[in-house]
């Protein structure tokens, strides 16, 4: 499903990750475990498009992703990101706010996806119209996850999911990861520590200051 082989990625002329070798075979959930500034989220954005890499191969079901492949296209191939600050746009409507990697990817008939959004996460459709600037830091998190569905239907790339919200909210993202594995979805995690994720995950690679430190298991 993802491959990655000997990435570097620099930031100016510092050196952010340094020969990152990790794979997510098909349908498997697999963590990326490291403590603040290892370099999780520096991984994260450099595989969907938002940094670009140095040295190194990305491919996507065999497709190479070259460093200056776009976001949007890796988007139209079925990968969905969640980043660790939610990033979702204040004035916009929690329907709108899922649906906006939709327009951005031009997708046919995006509210049928919607529509089984809505059926796995309820709690969204009440807040539909809702702006989001006026939701919790919780239902920021479960709206961010929703527009990572809408184009990851291959892969996602969960940063984070659980850092920042309340312990009941932190137990109903760990349900809903675990739905996702009955529908077959193949996902990338990231967390600071094992405490919500140990369960979930088929493959752990632990990071540290920009390298893998050993890839294990769970």
């Amino acid at each position: 499903m993802l491959s990655i082989n000997n990435l570097t990625v620099s930031i100016g002329n510092v050196n952010i990750l340094r020969k990152i070798n990790v794979k997510v075979p098909d349908k498997k959930f697999v963590g990326l475990i490291g403590r603040n500034g290892a370099g999780k989220t520096t991984l994260m954005r450099t595989i969907i498009g938002l940094l670009h890499h140095n040295q190194g191969e990305i491919f996507f079901e065999n497709q190479e992703l070259l460093a200056t492949t776009p976001a949007f296209q890796r988007a139209n191939l079925g990968i969905g990101y969640m980043p660790e600050d939610r990033r979702l746009v204040p004035e916009l409507s929690v329907k709108e706010n899922i649906l906006v990697t939709a327009w951005a990817t031009k997708q046919n008939s995006p509210e049928k996806k919607l529509s089984h959004i809505y059926e796995m996460i309820p709690e969204l459709c009440e807040l539909s119209e809702r702006k989001a600037s006026l939701l919790s830091g919780g239902q920021q998190k479960l709206v961010s996850l929703a527009r990572a569905l809408i184009a990851g239907d291959k892969l996602l790339l969960l940063d984070e999911p659980f850092e920042g919200v309340a312990p009941v909210l932190a137990q109903r993202l760990v349900e809903l990861i675990v739905d996702l594995k009955q529908f077959g979805s193949s996902i990338l995690l990231t967390e600071s520590d094992l405490s919500h994720s140990k369960d979930l995950l088929d493959d752990i690679y632990l990071m540290d200051r920009g390298e893998i430190i050993n890839p294990t298991t769970p």
